[in-house]
């Protein structure tokens, strides 16, 4: 697959960029940074990096500039009415922090279910297995904050 991707023949999905970032001991943003710019910064929704998975359930869209690697990271994250995303470990001593904005959504975390609805929010070690899963009938709409446990660049 990766041989694909280095060729243009294929665009890689969420979970293979997780799985090498992870491997890499890295976090997602060091996969797709640019340059370093200052000042504010504007990210239009139309011009977004998205990332969308094998299923087309879920997408993930930066909400932070690629331009250097970094500790904290910002996603706004839709999963389809009854979608499930499944995430590996994340790199030892990696948090989530979530809240839902829309919809109905189960985050698991090793073998603890927690239903979350508008507003709730939830924090968690990240650096196990996990999932999320939309239990309602409209497509769920959520917030994320990863936090890695090391300053990174």
């Amino acid at each position: 697959m990766l041989g694909q991707i280095e060729l243009g023949r294929s665009a890689p999905t969420i979970n293979l960029l997780w799985k090498v970032a992870r491997a890499l001991e890295i976090p997602l943003s060091a996969l797709t940074g640019g340059p370093h710019s200052h000042g504010p910064t504007v990210l239009k929704a139309a011009d977004s990096k998205v990332l969308i998975s094998s299923s087309r359930e879920f997408t993930s869209r930066a909400l932070f500039p690629f331009d250097s690697q970094r500790r904290v990271e910002f996603y706004e994250l839709r999963l389809s009415s009854k979608g499930l995303e499944k995430a590996e470990a994340h790199a030892t001593g990696t948090v989530e922090n979530l809240v839902v904005s829309k919809g109905t959504v189960e985050i698991a975390v090793e073998a603890q279910l927690h239903v979350l609805e508008v507003g709730d929010a939830i924090l968690f070690d990240a650096d196990v297995p996990h999932h999320y899963r939309n239990v309602g009938q409209i497509e769920a709409l959520m917030f994320l904050v990863m936090t890695y446990v090391d300053p990174i660049g």
